[in-house]
């Protein structure tokens, strides 16, 4: 089973929608981690804010921050570095999970509704 886990830089939260402006390319990758799980890929995300402990006990994680904040996104698969510094596209990330793009199809993250994961 292919596992994909991003860490990210300190965020209010996953889906871009939060704050004054919206990042595009966040609200992207939001539906597209949306669209991966809907195909049966595991994937975990963590926010340096929300999830501290996940950068302070992963070694390879610890030993990439050592060039700065700026790296982040960092993408690993099944524990191997795929991307540093941007998030990966829909293509990226179907490529890295072996999974074909001709079933793809348009998946939102319900919107921020204020709970504890939620800005």
């Amino acid at each position: 089973m292919i596992s994909i886990q991003v860490f990210e830089p300190a965020m209010c939260c996953a889906t871009g929608v939060c704050g004054p402006t919206i990042d595009p390319q966040l609200a992207r990758f939001a539906s597209d981690v949306a669209w991966l799980k809907s195909s049966g890929v595991h994937i975990d995300r963590y926010n340096l804010f929300q999830h501290p402990e996940a950068f302070a006990f992963d070694d390879a994680v610890a030993d990439e921050l050592r060039q700065g904040l700026e790296i982040l996104p960092l993408v690993f698969v099944n524990g191997i570095l795929r991307g540093r510094g941007k998030y990966p596209t829909r293509q990226d990330l179907a490529k890295w999970a072996g999974i074909s793009l001709s079933s793809q199809s348009l998946v939102l993250d319900e919107p921020c509704s204020g709970g504890p994961k939620c800005c």
